[in-house]
C-alpha cells in the first residue's frame, strides 16, 4: 500500500494564508479558505488568486466551506461573528445562517453540501474562546441541517465537531470529532434527521482528526493536526498511516498534556513547526482523482502526492 515520504511531496499555489480546507473540481481549479478574508483559487494553469470578501463581518475568518453549482460559496466563519455566509463569485457577502433555536451561532467550523442540496453545518463548541473546549472528555459540539424545512440541530454532544460530509452512498453523515479523536457516522433518515452515532475510526496518541475525504473503495482518508498524519481507514476498520511529518518530542508533549488536562492551543499548533504546516484538509483531484492535495493551518501552499487509489468524486466535482 502507499507510503509517502516528505521528500517526495510536490507543492502548488503560493502566498496562501491558512489554506485550512481544500476543494478540487474536474476543471483543475482548487479552492481553499484564506485568512486574508475570502477564498483562494489555484487555477488549472497554476496561477493563484484571491476572491476577497467585500463586506464580510469584522474579524471574518473563513474556515470550512462549500462550493455551489454557480461557483459561489457557503463559508463557515470561525471569527467572532460566527455563522454561515454566502459569498458571490465577485466577493459580495450575505449572511445565510446566524442563529439557531433563538441563539446566535458561535464561531462556526464547517459547512458542506450534499447531493440532495442539503446543507450540513458543524459548530465545534459552545464555549468562547473555543480553546476552553480542548480538554479530554469535553463534548458540546453540534450539527445543523439546513433543508427546505429550515435549519435545525440534528446532533449534539460531539467532541469538538470538525468536518461533516455525507458519504458517496448518501446514507451516512461522517463527522470528525477532533477532541474525541474519532471519526463518527450517523445514518441519515428520509426526513434528514440522524440515527444513533457509530464510531467508524478511533485514533491514537497525538492524532487529532480534522479534515477527511472518501476514496473510491469506501475508505476514509483523515488528516490530523499536531502529528501531521494522513490515515486511511477501510470500511472494515483497518488503518494505515499513509504519511507523517511530526516530531516525536512534540507528539509526546501534546499527548501528555491531553491526558493530564493541560492541553492548549499551543499544543495543537505544534504541527505547524513541520514542513507539512499542521495538516487540516485533504481532497482528491486531478483528471483521474488520484492526486491528493493537503491543506494546512500554516503552510503558504498546498502539498500534494499521487495515490494508486482514486478518490470518490465529491458533490462539487462538476461545478
Amino acid at each position: 500500500m502507499l507510503s509517502v515520504d516528505t521528500s517526495t511531496l510536490t507543492f502548488v499555489g503560493e502566498g496562501l494564508s491558512r489554506p485550512e480546507c481544500v476543494m478540487a473540481t474536474r476543471s483543475g481549479d482548487l479552492f481553499m479558505p484564506d485568512k486574508r478574508g475570502g477564498i483562494a483559487v489555484i487555477r488549472a494553469d497554476g496561477k493563484t488568486e484571491l476572491i476577497r470578501a467585500k463586506n464580510g463581518p469584522e474579524g471574518f475568518l473563513p474556515n470550512g466551506f462549500a462550493v455551489m453549482p454557480d461557483r459561489s460559496f457557503l463559508i463557515a466563519d470561525l471569527g467572532p461573528e460566527g455563522g454561515v455566509w454566502h459569498m458571490a463569485p465577485d466577493g459580495t457577502m450575505t449572511p445565510r445562517l446566524m442563529e439557531i433555536d433563538g441563539r446566535h451561532l458561535e464561531p462556526t467550523n464547517f459547512v458542506g453540501l450534499d447531493a440532495k442540496g442539503r446543507i450540513w453545518v458543524s459548530v465545534s463548541t459552545k464555549l468562547i474562546p473555543r480553546e476552553q473546549s480542548m480538554k479530554k472528555g469535553h463534548a458540546d459540539g453540534y450539527l445543523i441541517l439546513i433543508d427546505d424545512k429550515g435549519a435545525r440541530v440534528v446532533a449534539d454532544g460531539i467532541g469538538f465537531t470538525n468536518e461533516a460530509i455525507v458519504d458517496p452512498s448518501g446514507e451516512w453523515l461522517y463527522v470528525n470529532e477532533t477532541i474525541a479523536r474519532r471519526t463518527s457516522r450517523y445514518p441519515i433518515k428520509s426526513d434528514g434527521s440522524l440515527g444513533p452515532r457509530e464510531t467508524f475510526a478511533q485514533y491514537g496518541a497525538a492524532s487529532f482528526p480534522d479534515g477527511f475525504a472518501f476514496d473510491a473503495e469506501g475508505a476514509v482518508w483523515t488528516v490530523t493536526v499536531v502529528s501531521n498524519r494522513v490515515i486511511r481507514t477501510t470500511p472494515d476498520g483497518v488503518q494505515q498511516v499513509i504519511f507523517e511529518d511530526s516530531d516525536a518530542g512534540d507528539n509526546a508533549a501534546a499527548e501528555a498534556a491531553f491526558q493530564d488536562g493541560t492541553y492548549t492551543r499551543a499544543h495543537l499548533d505544534m504541527g505547524g513547526r513541520r514542513p507539512a504546516g499542521n495538516l487540516s484538509g485533504i481532497s482528491f483531484g486531478g483528471p483521474d482523482l488520484k492526486t491528493v492535495y493537503l491543506g494546512s493551518l500554516f503552510a503558504p501552499h498546498l502539498a500534494s502526492f499521487r495515490s494508486p487509489i482514486a478518490g470518490a468524486p465529491p458533490v462539487h466535482w462538476e461545478f
